[in-house]
């Protein structure tokens, strides 16, 4: 029985940010806005729309309800750079003026809509959220990956991409997986065996090497070692270089890609998507199989990580043990992008490194894989000794 005067840990499980995060999010792959329609995005608590310039070839973002009368331009149609409402056929640019109704004799000077800073990086679409409105510091971009953009991104596959709707999570469940050691062996199958994190400015990274349970079926997840170096640029980006064992002697790299936007508080959209590097012998078909394999793989870990997220509850105060790695240090990194810039204390962007010691775990895990194992094994002998005709 538990002593009455006995104080017990509760639960804090605070509320989600009222603000989305400042920085870059990435949108999707660029060519699938690329078709000559206008599409629509549901972030930021509101409706966007995305649409390509007949003339000028370029990608705007828009506010998607129309300043007018209210009508969705994601319904509409694209007229030269512009698109054009459904309802009343305005026209509105890329940069936010409309440039003609057809009906009227001339444009209010105040016909203004917002306009969504862009970026086009990696075959990628980028939009810049800020509530303060502030540009984004030339320090904070998205970097060029060499698979895409370099002299040898022939050698490399296409994007194969997938995307999921979370709800009821809010982003930072999904960040807090980059320090969470543990839960890679009981949700994810491997051994982690070895795990650092190093966050500095606006970049928070991932070291780890790891090596599958060999108790569990991994399905189209790698059957051997990995070495995997993961990192946020802001809030909701995130590159990862993994370099895969797959026999012989021969390492297969590979970049993900694990992003999301912020559809409202309390809900995201993750996206993620591979690209394999050809191996000696691999022709490009082959590389693109190998891509999408690996986006399988990771779409087998994500539903994993989100079938925990619809059932846990948000917890603003962990009670956390040394080998679960720096969350509260993880969440002041991110905070930063939750204040006002003149508000980011020295704290939330100062180099902080932390390596955990991965020998204990690891002793425990593996004998639990083998405990598994020969249970497992006694099953299948008590079947054969039980079947007709083995002589018991």
């Amino acid at each position: 029985m538990t002593a009455l005067n006995e104080e017990v840990r509760v639960i804090d499980a605070g509320r989600p940010p009222t603000r989305f995060a400042r920085g870059w999010h990435c949108l999707g792959l660029a060519r699938s806005f690329k078709d000559g329609q206008p599409h629509e995005i549901e972030a930021f608590g509101t409706r966007l729309v995305v649409f390509q310039g007949q003339d000028d070839g370029e990608l705007h973002v828009l506010n998607a309800y129309c300043p007018h009368m209210g009508g969705n331009l994601a319904h509409g149609s694209v007229k030269g750079d512009a698109v054009a409402c459904p309802f009343h056929d305005w026209r509105w640019s890329g940069n936010g003026r409309c440039t003609g109704i057809p009906y009227a004799r001339r444009v209010p000077p105040r016909a203004r809509t917002r306009s969504w800073l862009t970026l086009e990086r990696n075959k990628q679409l980028f939009v810049w959220h800020d509530p303060e409105g502030k540009p984004p510091p030339d320090t904070v971009t998205i970097p060029e990956i060499p698979g895409v953009h370099g002299p040898k991104a022939g050698e490399w596959s296409d994007w194969t991409w997938k995307t999921l709707r979370v709800e009821g999570s809010n982003c930072r469940e999904i960040v807090d997986n980059i320090v969470d050691m543990a839960h890679f062996f009981y949700v994810h199958y491997s051994f982690p065996e070895y795990f650092k994190n190093v966050f500095e400015g606006h970049i928070a990274t991932q070291y780890m090497e790891s090596s599958p349970r060999g108790d569990m079926d991994l399905g189209t997840l790698s059957a051997g070692g990995l070495r995997s170096d993961a990192s946020y640029y802001g809030p909701s980006y995130m590159i990862d270089y993994l370099y895969s064992d797959i026999g012989g002697g021969t390492e297969m790299e590979i970049v993900l890609i694990n992003c999301h936007y912020p559809i409202d508080e309390n809900s995201f959209l993750l996206q993620y998507g591979a690209i394999v590097r050809q191996l000696p012998g691999m022709t490009r078909e082959q590389a693109e199989e190998a891509a999408a394999q690996t986006a399988e793989g990771a779409a087998a870990g994500f539903e994993q990580d989100v079938e925990i997220w619809k059932n846990k509850t948000r917890i603003d105060n962990p009670l956390l043990t040394e080998e679960d790695g720096p969350v509260y240090q993880l969440r002041r990194w991110y905070e930063q992008f939750y204040v006002d810039t003149a508000d980011v204390k020295d704290e939330m962007t100062r180099r902080f490194e932390f390596e955990i010691d991965t020998e204990r775990a690891n002793q425990a895990w593996r004998a639990e894989v083998a405990a598994n194992l020969a249970q497992r094994e006694a099953q299948r002998e008590a079947q054969r000794a039980a079947a007709p005709g083995t002589g018991a």
